[in-house]
């Protein structure tokens, strides 16, 4: 009945709240209530009273100095656990960032066929970017294969050489982003976060330290930061049909389209969205060809090939440019292997 509407309203709101706090608040909270632990420990409040085994510890010494060398220590020991606590987060944020240190991949920008576009948009963002002018955060969605993660890092190997820096952080780390941002505030270089083949299934909260970040803190993100994001999902996260009849009941939510807000408020939080499609066969071959030819091929090799191409595309179920570099590097292997057979 009524009572029964007034719980499950009740439990609503409760879960609502909850989900609002993201997991950087729950540190900075669980922090703050070690804290607490530490500066107001139940003996003070007994102590007022002479009962606890405080007082009969101080008999004979005046309040006022017992109690200020009493609070004196406990300050001491809330202080050395904060600078603990933050000690051992940053420490955490500074491993994370050395273990992304490695030699880049060394794709240029000129070796990405047909994808002119893409290349185009994503340079002049980062062109500006470079030169300490207002750029976007970006994020790189389509069909898987299509050369999204390989722009981002022909990308760096375009303007590494006028400070761009990329760090690489995988999902599981989005928890330690807001730290490491701090991090890199204030630094003369340009970083590029880098979050690649980035999606959250239903239940995931990862996702609210990444809006966090990206706009939605207090504090105003730092000036030589962004962030760039491959997906396969153009907002990141699952969608279903039931969500769009918003007229209709869908399972226990009150407001099924605010849920649907709220998953489309991460991807609209990117600036710039770029989009990849699927290649055609020409554009398939051409990327194909141009592997082969970067990989030794001989042309003459490469024009006998094609029908190979198509069978191995065919083979993969798809005419990606991941699938057509792949074919590529096999058709280099197998020639390399005939020529020492030859010798």
């Amino acid at each position: 009945g009524h009572t029964a509407f007034l719980f499950d309203k009740i439990n609503f709101l409760m879960d609502a709240t909850v989900g609002f706090i993201n997991i950087n608040q729950n540190k900075r909270v669980s922090k703050l209530t070690t804290i607490s632990v530490v500066f107001v420990p139940l003996n003070i409040i007994a102590g007022v009273g002479g009962m606890s085994e405080f007082s009969m510890m101080t008999q004979g010494i005046s309040w006022p100095l017992a109690y200020g060398a009493f609070m004196l220590g406990m300050g001491l020991i809330g202080w050395g656990t904060y600078v603990s606590l933050r000690y051992l987060e940053t420490r955490k944020a500074r491993r994370l960032l050395a273990a992304r240190r490695a030699s880049p991949h060394p794709i240029r920008l000129a070796d990405l066929e047909n994808i002119d576009d893409q290349k185009e948009r994503i340079t002049a963002n980062t062109r500006q970017f470079v030169a300490g002018k207002t750029a976007n955060n970006v994020l790189l969605t389509g069909t898987r294969g299509s050369g999204k993660s390989s722009l981002v890092k022909a990308v760096l190997n375009e303007y590494s050489g006028k400070g761009l820096r990329l760090i690489e952080v995988d999902k599981e780390d989005l928890v330690d982003l807001a730290d490491i941002v701090d991090l890199l505030d204030g630094r003369p270089e340009k970083f590029i976060i880098f979050c690649d083949d980035l999606s959250f299934e239903a239940g995931e909260t990862a996702y609210k330290a990444l809006k966090s970040v990206l706009d939605g803190s207090i504090s105003a993100p730092p000036d030589n930061v962004l962030i760039y994001a491959t997906s396969n999902r153009r907002h990141l996260m699952p969608e279903y049909f039931s969500e769009n009849l918003e007229t209709h009941r869908v399972d226990d939510e009150i407001h099924p389209g605010e849920t649907t807000e709220e998953k489309i408020s991460l991807s609209e939080r990117f600036g710039l969205w770029i989009s990849f499609y699927p290649f055609s066969q020409d554009d398939y071959l051409d990327i194909a060809n141009h592997w082969a030819r970067q990989f030794g091929v001989a042309d003459e090799v490469i024009a006998a090939s094609e029908r190979e191409a198509l069978n191995w595309a065919l083979s993969r179920g798809s005419r990606s440019g991941r699938v057509a570099w792949q074919f590529a590097r096999d058709l280099a292997g197998r020639q390399k292997s005939l020529r020492k057979k030859a010798k």
